[in-house]
């Protein structure tokens, strides 16, 4: 696909709305409908790489309370001509066909790949991707599971809403600040996945969220690994100009 003169592809991850309390998700939002505003003037399309919510589920006639700005700017987005693509994260898989049907996103749920001005790139939120955390990824079978979403579906919202942001604000606090950490390249297991990906078809760029640290990696002479870092700490995001991808600091 060919990108006209002047305009950008955007990608950005891991808003994370909902945590850690009301208030300092509801800044956070406005903070990210700034950031939209701002790019909507030369953006091409747009790329929202996974856990945009720090938990979601859809129920047949109820979706997660609150949100409405960040929604209300999407639809504005797709109904201006401006195409928005969503992945599932970790903390949003359980997204359904909402999003598609009322605001007119596509959504992704594994990794993609994209050809902009002869740039090759994949794309994807990045969990249970390269070596190691078999944990999670026997857990993200189990949550991907017809049966399990069938199961949490007979929840009412008011009690299964409620759990699922209990247990979610848990696990960020568990988390605590080791995401901030650099493993090196041998432990950081997008950076192995890219090495491998590279042996099977050269890419010009990996763009991923899901770790939460800005990063740029040269995977080799010509690949480059760019993780899109997140919205509570660093405000990270990525921008292709047609030529190059860089990742960037949004400052409102």
């Amino acid at each position: 696909m060919e990108i006209p003169t002047g305009k950008k592809i955007y990608f950005a991850s891991d808003f994370h709305l909902g945590v850690p309390v009301g208030k300092t998700s509801l800044e956070r939002e406005k903070r990210i409908i700034d950031w939209l505003n701002y790019i909507e003037q030369d953006a091409f399309e747009i790329y929202l790489v996974g856990d945009i919510f720090d938990f979601w589920f859809e129920y047949k006639h109820a979706i997660p309370k609150g949100f409405v700005r960040i929604q209300g700017k999407i639809a504005q987005l797709v109904d201006s001509g401006i195409p928005v693509y969503f992945f599932t994260g970790n903390h949003d898989m359980w997204m359904f066909d909402y999003f598609e049907k009322e605001l007119g996103v596509k959504i992704f749920r594994e990794p993609i790949s994209r050809v902009f001005n002869d740039k090759k790139i994949i794309i994807g939120h990045g969990d249970g991707l390269g070596p190691g955390d078999c944990g999670y990824k026997f857990i993200k079978k189990v949550f991907a599971a017809r049966w399990s979403q069938w199961m949490f579906a007979r929840l009412h919202p008011n009690f299964g809403i409620g759990l699922a942001n209990y247990f979610s604000r848990k696990s960020r606090i568990a988390t605590g600040d080791s995401d901030s950490t650099f493993l090196g390249e041998e432990n950081e297991w997008l950076v192995q996945y890219c090495k491998e990906e590279e042996l099977k078809a050269p890419q010009d760029y990996y763009i991923f969220g899901h770790r939460h640290l800005p990063m740029t990696i040269q995977i080799n002479e010509r690949a480059v690994y760019i993780n899109l870092g997140e919205w509570i700490n660093y405000n990270t995001y990525a921008v292709f100009d047609g030529f190059e991808t860089k990742l960037l600091e949004w400052n409102s």
